[in-house]
């Protein structure tokens, strides 16, 4: 679209939050296409600064960019509120998270020499193990809003229409810079291969893989899963990176209950704990930090104690063997 017609449809819209950022993002679009990488990114820092401001600027940004797209219907946007320092990442998993930062970071320089971007990752592990905190710590470090795909207005029980929501929200991911995330993913992309599945999930496997090959963003599809094993062959290949994310060995053990605790007082050596969380996930370590933390506050002790921290474990373990 011509300049001068952007700068129009920008003015035109002041007031109306939703216009206003469509016309703004596709102004950044056109920079970025343009090369002026500089002034592109510059141009979306201002922006994003003022859709958060409180005290002037775009308040009340809506959370999609345009509210008439045809993909409003199944994606969220979220504003990521955890930080790089606050999960524990594998050291396969930090080499990587790296590596894809410093790619997009010089896409551009990539791009003129004729060298694909990896812009399409999967998560693969099992519940609880940091997939969705990657997710959101990934896109705030790249610096673009995420969106988050909702499954269940996604999946439709009319023959056909799922494959055309998914249609949607690629279509809507290739319009602008975005974190594009599809978790539980296997409800999509179940292998083709499994007689018990009908012959429509098959049809939205066949879409959902030519989507995937279409798609050409400036940011990312980002796809997580509990359950890798039931995914289609011809998946994997679909995705540039992959990462896994395993329950914690003892040193991230220890290294994550040392950041659960950096900001309470406590009285014992959590590191004494280490070999008693042998198989749980972060968010169970989690859980028994958060219980112990509230514990102390109850009895009203200014410290966390041990036997806090013996009692919030023990009654995780009762959970997990219920569970189990």
């Amino acid at each position: 679209m011509a300049r001068g017609e952007l700068m129009r449809k920008l003015f035109a819209s002041y007031g109306r939050d939703d216009e206003f950022r469509s016309v703004a993002e596709q102004i950044i679009l056109e920079e970025e296409n343009k090369k002026n990488s500089l002034l592109a990114k510059a141009l979306r820092k201002t922006l994003e600064q003022a859709s958060s401001s409180v005290g002037g600027g775009i308040v009340g940004m809506s959370v999609l960019p345009n509210i008439a797209d045809p993909a409003r219907d199944f994606i969220e946007r979220i504003e990521p509120s955890i930080s790089h320092k606050s999960i524990t990442l594998s050291s396969d998993n930090e080499r990587v998270l790296a590596g894809l930062l410093k790619e997009f970071r010089h896409g551009d320089q990539i791009r003129i020499k004729g060298l694909p971007v990896r812009s399409k990752v999967l998560l693969c592990g099992p519940p609880g193990c940091g997939k969705t905190l990657f997710a959101e710590v990934f896109a705030a470090e790249l610096g673009l809003p995420i969106y988050i795909v909702k499954l269940d207005r996604l999946i439709s029980s009319y023959l056909g229409e799922t494959a055309t929501n998914i249609r949607k929200i690629f279509e809507f991911a290739s319009k602008r810079p975005c974190v594009l995330f599809l978790d539980e993913f296997d409800a999509l992309a179940r292998s083709r291969e499994d007689t018990s599945e009908h012959s429509e999930l098959r049809r939205v496997v066949n879409s959902l893989l030519l989507f995937i090959d279409r798609l050409k963003s400036r940011g990312f599809l980002v796809a997580a899963t509990n359950l890798d094993s039931s995914l289609d062959p011809a998946i994997w290949r679909r995705f540039d990176e992959v990462l896994w994310f395993d329950r914690p060995t003892p040193a991230l053990i220890e290294s994550f209950l040392l950041s659960q605790m950096k900001n309470v007082k406590y009285s014992f050596d959590p590191a004494t704990f280490v070999a008693s969380f042998k198989g749980f996930s972060y968010a169970e370590i989690e859980r028994v930090c958060v219980m112990a933390m509230k514990s102390s506050i109850i009895r009203g002790a200014r410290e966390v104690n041990a036997a806090d921290f013996k009692a919030a474990l023990s009654d995780e373990k009762r959970r997990r063997t219920r569970i189990a």
